[in-house]
């Protein structure tokens, strides 16, 4: 592209990390708190905002500091449980309650250590964790399960769960410096009063910030993107959201961890089902899936069956799946824009962080793409702009797409102002 943009790490889940709620449990994907907050920093005070993947709730979180309602939508029962959790206010007599039994769970744990506790079913466990942590571990989780239960939406229990996820990753060997998880040589040994230690400072952590009132109201619910996607038929004024980019790396790949502990997730078969439902998701039975799939009826760009056919006529030897998989990005994209506009606003604003990607040297630019796909459902006021480089030596780039439904923009962020581009001078090839 020719274009000089840096990385801008305050533009990833690095900034998030220090940032009260939106630090309470890592997750590479997620988007920045900068980015959503300059996104809808002129947004009116009567706006309803809707992420339609929400993730890790940025959006909803963010909408709901501003003193915003937001709606978010997600396929993962995890995710809308840490979502809701996050964007949830607690009352002090909550928090009490919750320290209370928290004091109480790591008096009884050391007593069940040696105990034969439930441990999660992921492959190859002891490349995460020693014999020894784990038992350390499992014996912590039952005795919050005894004293809570288990994790459970819209209860202030959730935030010893959190910090019980944040636990098990820093006492595992995994590493999150590659977009396929890696793991340190050394797995490392814990003792108990260490776990007892790293636990409570994370749940100190959280509490800190669970204490501050949000003075919006933001809600995550179990909603497919590809559907029709109005909660309660409200009708929403602006869209701000990062789909899945088409890079072929699992939906769920650092949730994994998280989700066997907590029982969202039990096997891997599991897994491979909601990979197959989120757009752009790909890992086992979804995999195989791919290689039977045919596209939907719907107007995709003609670039795209250039896009799909270089890709094949590479012949390589998975050029006809990752054709496919590119195929069917854009066929559920489609699907998404199409059902997204029955709840609309008239005039409503989209904001959508989008990634470009790369198969056997054929770029897709995704931003491109999906501008297409809206000027051909009638949206208006399209473009995209550049966010960042995204952290590889690869051209590889991050995009705020932007578009309006059915009449101008009532608002032009500031994040959009400079450099906006034509939309006769967009061309993909």
């Amino acid at each position: 592209m020719g274009m000089k943009v840096s990385q801008r790490s305050d533009y990833t889940f690095k900034q998030n990390q220090k940032i009260g709620r939106h630090g309470w449990l890592r997750l590479t994907p997620a988007y920045s708190v900068k980015l959503v907050k300059e996104i809808i920093e002129n947004i009116p005070q009567d706006a309803f905002v809707l992420d339609p993947f929400s993730g890790t709730a940025t959006t909803g979180l963010v909408a709901s500091e501003h003193g915003l309602s937001a709606h978010c939508l997600d396929i993962n029962p995890f995710l809308i449980w840490i979502g809701n959790a996050k964007c949830r206010n607690y009352s002090k007599s909550e928090l009490d309650r919750l320290i209370e039994g928290v004091q109480k769970s790591l008096r009884d744990f050391k007593a069940i250590t040696k105990n034969d506790n439930w441990l999660p079913a992921i492959h190859n466990i002891n490349r995460w964790w020693c014999r020894h942590t784990l038992k350390i571990l499992a014996a912590l989780r039952q005795s919050l399960v005894n004293e809570f239960g288990e994790p459970k939406d819209n209860s202030v229990f959730s935030l010893a769960w959190i910090a019980f996820c944040r636990l098990i990753i820093e006492t595992s060997s995994a590493a999150f410096n590659h977009v396929s998880m890696s793991f340190h040589d050394k797995v490392m040994t814990f003792e108990i009063e260490q776990i007892e230690f790293i636990y409570q400072s994370i749940l100190d952590t959280i509490l800190e910030s669970a204490s501050n009132c949000l003075a919006g109201a933001a809600t995550v619910h179990l909603l497919d993107s590809m559907a029709p996607v109005s909660i309660n038929n409200v009708k929403y004024s602006h869209v701000v959201t990062s789909p899945p980019y088409p890079n072929r790396i699992s939906y769920i790949r650092e949730l994994r961890p998280y989700m066997y502990w907590t029982k969202y997730l039990e096997t891997a078969r599991e897994a491979g089902e909601l990979d197959w439902q989120a757009i752009g998701g790909t890992w086992g039975i979804a995999t195989s899936r791919l290689q039977n799939w045919n596209g939907n009826d719907v107007e995709l760009p003609e670039t795209l069956q250039s896009l799909v056919s270089q890709i094949f006529e590479t012949g390589e030897k998975n050029a006809l799946l990752m054709a496919k998989y590119v195929w069917k990005y854009f066929n559920d994209m489609y699907l998404h824009l199409q059902n997204l506009r029955k709840s609309l606003e008239k005039g409503a604003v989209l904001s959508y962080i989008v990634g470009n990607s790369s198969f056997y040297g054929t770029e897709v630019h995704t931003e491109q793409l999906l501008e297409c796909s809206l000027r051909s459902l009638g949206f208006t006021n399209i473009g995209s702009k550049v966010v960042r480089k995204r952290n590889s030596k690869k051209e590889l780039f991050e995009y705020c797409v932007y578009a309006t439904w059915q009449e101008s923009c009532k608002y032009e962020p500031s994040f959009f102002k400079a450099n906006r581009p034509k939309a006769e001078q967009l061309s993909l090839f």
